[in-house]
């Protein structure tokens, strides 16, 4: 079976149609994870008529095994461990909160090129579309879906181009509404599903965030910043 999305954009624009019945709603947000989530996260937010912007979450990897996540640290301070590979591997906490502390440094300097001058999209009340390209272990999206739930938002919705089966149904319990464009068997790595899966950069997460504000007519500026900017 060959890649079923072209690029993270074509991804963003079929996995809109399955988020239409979300259009027209005046307390959506289109939350993304960057990097790779924000092409994505564009055309939806484009599709539905809603705002756009990220939400930020560090992966923890396994020393000497960086891909492979023990767990995330999400905006908000809040931080998900796996606990059961954590034991098993040994990972003393001395390690786990070195490196925690190392990601939390670039947490925040991400959110500091992204935005700008920007502040942060208001959270509580909104139902919120969580966007990702892809659900391979479901750490980064549980510390985003917990980190949103200390912000009190009306309803957290996942929505992924492609994930594993065996996490979107995981992501259930967690969230009020999930969407897995495609669970393909066996699932394999996210960029298998892709023809273009070449890496996002700081650059054109910050331009599609100016570029979607611009497009909204300031509708993805908080209430400060569109005086501001008046």
């Amino acid at each position: 079976m060959g890649p079923r999305f072209q690029d993270r954009f074509d991804a963003g624009r079929y996995l809109a149609g399955q988020l239409s019945h979300h259009a027209k709603d005046p307390q959506l947000l289109v939350l993304a994870l960057p990097r790779g989530g924000v092409p994505v996260g564009y055309e939806i937010a484009r599709a539905l008529n809603a705002p756009l912007d990220v939400f930020v979450v560090r992966k923890l990897g396994v020393p000497g095994y960086e891909e492979l996540a023990m767990g995330a640290i999400a905006s908000g301070g809040v931080r998900v461990l796996n606990a059961d590979l954590i034991q098993r591997l040994s990972i003393p906490e001395i390690v786990i909160n070195g490196i925690a502390f190392q990601e939390q440094e670039e947490l925040q300097r991400r959110e500091e090129a992204y935005r700008g001058s920007r502040e942060p999209a208001q959270i509580q009340d909104r139902r919120v579309i969580l966007v990702d390209d892809g659900l391979a272990t479901g750490a980064s999206m549980r510390a985003a879906i917990q980190a949103l739930r200390q912000q009190k938002p009306a309803a957290i919705i996942i929505a992924v181009p492609v994930g594993s089966r065996e996490i979107c149904e995981l992501l259930q319990a967690e969230a009020d509404e999930v969407i897995c464009g495609e669970m393909p068997e066996p699932f394999y790595a996210v960029g298998t599903w892709y023809s273009n899966f070449l890496q996002t950069t700081d650059e054109e997460v910050r331009e599609l965030l100016e570029r979607a504000a611009h497009e909204g007519n300031g509708r993805n500026l908080p209430q400060k910043s569109r005086v501001l900017a008046q």
